[in-house]
């Protein structure tokens, strides 16, 4: 098996293994404390599997350009929001996620939050991005939409699939990993704060 093929075959490996566990910790009662052990092993999993898979390309160092996508997008989705909550479905969706917030310890959350997002993109526009040398957007986009549907929650998959798709096109801009994390983090943080105001 040369190279290429284990690093496939370790990529997906872990996938699988994250997939499970995002599972999991979503079906945790908000404001357990199992929340956060299981949430801080996700983001484990997806760093290790990152650094497992090969190596993981920096990019761009300039931190206030994609500081300020990260604030632009979450801006999109705060105006999303006022329309989201008017539409019941939806409403109970991202209500589920923000009671994590609502119901935890608010720093432990805004770590683990920082910690996840950070993960996310070392494992998905590192790893899977280089998995993929024919339309790495697309694809990277459509498997982070994938694996959150282990979550159950439709909010959360709406979200993936356009956040996805912009910190993808980041990777692509800045060449690594480093702007497509500090989008992710601004953004979170930003949800994070602006959300349990609206919902």
């Amino acid at each position: 098996m040369g190279v290429s093929a284990v690093r496939q075959a370790v990529t997906i490996g872990f996938l699988v293994a994250g997939t499970v566990l995002l599972g999991v910790s979503f079906r945790i009662e908000p404001g357990s404390v199992w929340f956060y052990p299981s949430a801080l092993a996700l983001a484990a999993v997806w760093a290790v599997g990152a650094l497992a898979s090969g190596p993981v390309p920096l990019g761009d160092r300039r931190v206030l350009p994609p500081l300020a996508v990260g604030v632009l997008l979450a801006g999109v989705f705060v105006l999303g929001a006022l329309i989201v909550r008017e539409l019941s479905v939806l409403d109970d969706q991202v209500a589920a996620v923000t009671a994590y917030a609502v119901r935890g310890s608010g720093p432990l959350v805004a770590a683990v939050t920082l910690v996840t997002g950070a993960g996310e993109e070392l494992f998905f526009r590192g790893a899977v991005y280089d998995r993929f040398p024919r339309r790495p957007v697309v694809a990277t986009t459509a498997v982070y939409a994938v694996v959150t549907l282990a979550t159950g929650n439709l909010a959360l998959v709406l979200a993936a699939i356009l956040l996805g798709l912009v910190v993808a096109l980041v990777r692509r801009w800045s060449g690594g990993v480093l702007a497509p994390i500090v989008v992710h983090v601004t953004w979170s943080l930003v949800m994070l704060l602006a959300l349990p105001q609206l919902f």
